[in-house]
């Protein structure tokens, strides 16, 4: 297979200052970075470079929605071909060969995916009760991997995908946090280091999520059954019931299958924050919350508040961390992961950062300033200092016209990894360190309890 640098999929940076430039004797590597346009290829001279033989061919586990999303995207990129799906659920099984055409292979057992030789690479895009079993057991088999956040559903299972990696060597495995690609976080992480924020101590994020039909309540098929869904295969790993559709199409809602909403989207906020500061993670993590409208039967609460301690290192200053979910909220849709320093703020989204810097000028009119003054002339010995409130300066950094996306490039840097035994953007390690606070908010919200975590050595402290 050829080499190509992922480079060739980026879209470079533009500024765009909606007011008060910060001045380049301020901050001088920041808008040469910012504007440095990158050489890249065109997608179209990128197919040209793979014949029918050098492809690298995939399949996916897990045909629901987000599997069907992933794998969407992964054939996007050149030189990859979807080749084999599967579920437990036949109906998604035929959708697939609807999808992707009739020749794809499809069938109800993982374990008949990686006995093919010709895969190369698998998507798990299972619930999370499941990603390390077949995340250990596609390793094993020579398969690459990208597995769907988080990277497994207890933090005991993380030891074992981070060691399977290690055991399979030339194995790649990437986790699906797709901003850990993106060009927002990249250009945070640039504008962290060179101070344009001065000295980080907080960050918050939040993530808000409402649907007309409701969260997470995902339609179930009219002829969901026994006859129609292998129930049996998908309890071997959780305690055994009557068959529940409910549990299989809206497994989000349970524990027993899920990860809450701390697991399906404060993960994101710990894989971009832990990127852009250089972080391990937190050492002390507590959170609360409720269901407070989602009455539906589900476990899981529909609003979490998570309040992590980040210790200082050798990376960064000790700073404090706030999330929030709401799956209540009548705006929807709303997402971001702002961090504050000594001298600003920024606000980061995958394609776009937002920097604030505040400007403070002494008024020499303002009546409190001049009766200051002339209390020092007298020999007071006192002072006071009265400043103007002025807006503060804002510089707005979007992607190119163009730009693919986060999806797009962490499938990108997955396939180049694949071809040049490269890195990829979050392997288990770094996913285990961005999964391991998220699920600890599930165990401090439901026994109502602090956790202490050694972000290090990946252990709770008791």
């Amino acid at each position: 297979m050829p080499v190509n640098s992922n480079e060739d999929s980026r879209r470079s940076f533009i500024s765009k200052f909606a007011k008060g430039v910060v001045g380049a004797s301020l901050l001088p590597s920041i808008l040469t970075a910012a504007d440095k346009k990158r050489n890249i290829e065109s997608l179209s001279r990128l197919k040209e470079k793979y014949s029918p033989n050098d492809q690298i061919q995939i399949a996916l586990i897990g045909a629901g929605g987000m599997g069907t999303a992933d794998a969407n995207t992964a054939i996007t990129v050149p030189g990859v071909k979807l080749i084999a799906a599967c579920d437990l659920y036949d109906g998604r099984l035929a959708d697939a060969k609807k999808k992707w055409g009739n020749d794809i292979y499809t069938t109800r057992s993982y374990q008949d995916i990686l006995d093919r030789k010709d895969i190369d690479a698998v998507i798990i895009a299972v619930p999370d009760f499941w990603h390390k079993d077949i995340s250990v057991a596609a390793m094993n088999a020579g398969k690459s991997v990208y597995c769907e956040k988080p990277m497994v559903h207890d933090i005991t299972e993380g030891p074992a995908v981070v060691e399977a990696q290690k055991r399979n060597g030339k194995v790649v495995y990437q986790v699906g946090s797709q901003g850990m690609s993106s060009l927002g976080n990249e250009k945070a992480r640039q504008l962290l280091k060179d101070g344009a924020i001065g000295k980080l101590n907080y960050a918050e994020g939040f993530w808000a999520r409402m649907s007309p039909t409701g969260a997470w309540q995902y339609p179930i098929p009219a002829d969901a059954s026994t006859k129609t869904v292998d129930w049996t295969t998908y309890l071997k790993n959780a305690p055994k019931r009557d068959f529940d559709p409910l549990r299989f199409f809206r497994w989000r809602n349970y524990k027993d299958y899920g990860t809450g909403v701390s697991g399906d989207l404060f993960v994101h906020l710990f894989s971009s924050l832990h990127l852009v500061t250089g972080s391990l993670g937190p050492n002390k993590i507590m959170a609360t919350g409720g269901l407070r409208y989602w009455k539906d039967g589900r476990e899981v609460p529909d609003i979490m508040l998570g309040m992590f301690d980040y210790p200082e290192t050798e990376i960064h200053p000790a700073f404090n961390l706030s999330l929030r979910v709401n799956f209540v909220d009548g705006t929807g849709g709303t997402n971001y992961l702002r961090m504050v320093g000594s001298e600003g703020s920024m606000t980061v989204e995958w394609d776009k950062v937002t920097l604030f810097r505040n400007d403070v000028q002494v008024d020499e009119n303002d009546p409190l300033a001049a009766a200051n003054a002339a209390a020092a002339n007298n020999g007071k010995s006192y002072t006071y200092h009265r400043a103007n409130m002025l807006d503060p300066e804002k510089m707005i950094y979007e992607a190119e016209k163009g730009y693919k996306g986060a999806h797009f490039d962490h499938f990108y840097n997955l396939f180049n990894a694949m071809r040049t035994n490269g890195k990829v953007a979050e392997d288990p390690t770094f996913g285990f360190r961005a999964a391991a606070p998220a699920l600890l908010c599930n165990e401090s919200y439901f026994n109502n309890k602090i956790i202490h975590w050694d972000p290090k050595n990946l252990k709770v402290v008791s």
